[in-house]
């Protein structure tokens, strides 16, 4: 564990996690010659038993994992600033992680506060359970409450990987490019949308009537070396849409689309340069952007689909730029934290005292509405209030009235610090944000943006949803009037807008002044002492206790095969017993599938390999594994690994290996074809 923060409450036995970190002031860089850059990438899977994010009460704990979660890092040093932009696979940011990972990093690199990004792929299928605010370790998740367990390993496990992209970090060149994307994306809450003035005008042109997502694709490529040949060391992609591809009751960990987009887009990297880069992926302004799916679809099929064109998008963006990179790049890092507790007037808007749920919330998003409640008044969406709509939540239903409401769920549980970031990558701004940010509303901070950092020769603003912590929904005014989902969610009323525009516009101007003058370009406007107070439940399973029962690990039964479906791959399923989920290392790789063409008593076997030559194993998209509970004939627990997609060429034999980790033994599974 990176510090003792946390340690007094891993047990969970606490029953709220009452710490505090300051940031250390920014330091003074040492002059560097150009570019440098290094990158990493790391497992964060956890073991099962993890409340799922993004689905909130229709979410199901965890059993396991499809595709993996992790953590990339894109670090980057100039004379001018040191960054790192980490790309998670969970719903969003976390204000506890990002201060505590650049806490852990102090001391041996020189990565601020300001510097260090923590963003997400918004997959609605990774755990919850690390945000800051008791609000939404609550009613993100299908349980409540903060893990700090869990939240000490995702820092451990960050800080350790910008650790590593800054120990390997060496001269470097770097370009950023956008392309369109177009038909993979809808706008799930269209009757909103055109409501924005700027739509409205552009209906009229029959080319762009259905233009109601945000099809920019940005990709930074980094390369190493400061010339010669291509030789990619990272890459990071940034895209609007959900992360809703499989459906809220698939049960167990998955990284959604992105894991098809960051896989794709890494394979055909590869195959094009000889080399793989670290390949990172996070929201753009997404908010009421759905994946294009086929009706009735939802699932690793459709996400597959999805992701894997998107990737191959991605692909196609980053060869464009070989002959635009640069080593000759400046870099800028501007953080400030907006405290509502200590000013609710952010930039001439005054936002209101207390933040509301709007009944809509509770109806759910379009595509993942809550049955039955989604039809009825005032939760279903498009139905404002006609009346009262005079205060600071405008036509909002506030659930359960406004006097109720704060009874219930008290004003400190919110978000009350919400973080604006500005990165400066060469002629690109990237915003980052705590909020879900739509369509309109990104174009809006975007255009506010542009004009402060022209000046510095950018001419590309990029804004990311979910950067840092998880605040909620940004909708229009016009958006927020008709009360669909993105409306309801938006905790801060109509003028939330005005207000972020507002700081991002300021903080942009601050961060061109600093770049303007003799020392480094990074703004640090944060509060001196960030203090937590959250309601503690542990879920991450606990080792199993000195003098527990051994267990024998061993293959039970025989493979099965399940065929193809509209909505799932064909796969085999092989059983084994093994100890419990807490005494495995989930974030390593469990399995792995052996093949042979050999006929003989005593085959030669060989790791079997997949299309691209990807290895068949748990650490893909190939191979999931379940966790089934405890074994009714022994001590031991029950696991399901499933290798979906199988070769089923004749006369070729197959079997699955369970890796030797955490002192187990390797073990290999009976042949089967």
């Amino acid at each position: 564990m990176p510090d003792d923060i946390l340690a007094p409450f891993l047990d969970g036995s606490a029953r709220r996690a009452r710490f505090s970190v300051r940031p250390r002031p920014v330091a003074a860089l040492a002059p560097v010659e150009g570019l440098l850059a290094g990158a990493a990438e790391v497992d964060i899977t956890p073991p099962p038993g993890l409340p799922k994010a993004g689905y909130s009460a229709n979410a199901h704990d965890g059993i396991g994992f499809r595709t993996r979660l992790r953590a990339r890092v894109l670090h980057l040093r100039t004379t001018d600033a040191s960054l790192a932009l980490v790309a998670c696979d969970l719903l969003g940011g976390s204000a506890v992680v990002q201060h505590l990972v650049a806490r852990a990093v102090a001391t041996d690199t020189d990565v601020p506060l300001a510097g260090l990004m923590i963003g997400a792929t918004h997959t609605h299928a990774g755990p919850g359970q690390f945000l800051g605010t008791d609000f939404y370790n609550r009613f993100a998740s299908n349980r409540s409450g903060f893990d700090p367990a869990w939240t000490a390993f995702l820092v451990e496990r960050i800080a350790g990987a910008v650790r590593s992209a800054v120990a390997q970090r060496a001269p470097a060149r770097l370009a950023v490019g956008t392309a369109d994307v177009w038909g993979l994306t809808r706008n799930r809450s269209i009757e909103p949308h055109v409501r924005n003035p700027e739509v409205a005008d552009r209906r009229t042109d029959p080319h762009r009537r259905y233009a109601n997502v945000n099809p920019q694709m940005h990709v930074v490529r980094v390369d190493r070396g400061a010339g010669g040949a291509p030789d990619p060391l990272a890459a990071l992609v940034v895209f609007s849409v959900h992360g809703t591809g499989i459906p809220q009751h698939a049960p167990e960990y998955n990284a959604d689309l992105w894991a098809y987009l960051v896989g794709e887009a890494s394979d055909r990297i590869a195959a094009a340069t000889g080399t793989r880069p670290v390949v990172g992926a996070v929201e753009g302004t997404h908010a009421d952007v759905a994946p294009a799916l086929r009706p009735g679809q939802a699932g690793h099929v459709e996400a597959r689909r999805v992701g894997r064109d998107l990737g191959a998008a991605a692909a196609d963006l980053h060869a464009s730029l070989a002959g635009a990179l640069s080593p000759d790049t400046r870099l800028g890092a501007a953080l400030r934290e907006l405290d509502l507790d200590r000013d609710r007037t952010v930039e001439d808007v005054t936002l209101p005292d207390r933040p509301a749920v709007g009944a809509s919330l509770v109806a759910g998003a379009f595509e993942n509405t809550t049955p039955v409640i989604w039809r009825i008044p005032p939760f279903r969406a498009g139905t404002p209030k006609r009346w009262g709509a005079e205060g600071p939540q405008g036509t909002k239903w506030v659930l359960g009235s406004r006097w109720l409401q704060p009874a219930v769920i008290p004003k400190r549980s919110f978000p009350r610090v919400l973080p604006v970031q500005v990165l400066r990558l060469g002629d690109t701004a990237l915003v980052g944000l705590p909020f879900e940010v739509t369509v309109a509303s990104g174009r809006h901070i975007a255009a506010a943006v542009a004009p402060e950092v022209a000046a510095l020769g950018v001419d590309r603003v990029v804004v990311s949803s979910v950067a840092n912590e998880y605040s909620g929904y940004v909708a229009s005014p016009q958006e927020y009037e008709l009360q669909h989902y993105e409306g309801g969610h938006t905790l801060y009323g109509p003028a939330t807008l005005a207000a972020l525009a507002g700081a991002s516009r300021r903080l942009a101007a601050d961060l061109a002044r600093a770049a303007a003058g003799d020392g480094p370009a990074v703004v640090a406007d944060v509060v001196p002492e960030r203090r937590f107070s959250l309601r503690v439940h542990r879920y991450l399973p606990a080792p199993s206790p000195a003098g527990a029962p051994a267990v024998d690990r061993g293959f039970v039964g025989g493979p099965a095969f399940t065929d193809t479906t509209a909505t799932s791959d064909a796969c085999w399923e092989l059983r084994w017993v093994d100890v419990a989920p807490g005494d495995l290392p989930w974030h390593e790789s469990l399995v792995r599938v052996e093949a042979t063409d050999d006929t003989g008593p005593d085959p030669r076997w060989r790791p079997a390999v997949g299309p691209g030559d990807r290895p068949v194993d748990d650490t893909g998209w190939d191979v999931a594994v379940h966790h089934l509970g405890p074994d009714p004939d022994g001590p031991g627990h029950r696991y399901a690994a499933r290798w979906y997609l199988p070769d089923l060429r004749a006369g070729r034999r197959h079997r699955l290996v369970l890796t030797p980790v955490a002192g187990r033994p390797e073990v290999a599974s009976a042949p089967f074809d």
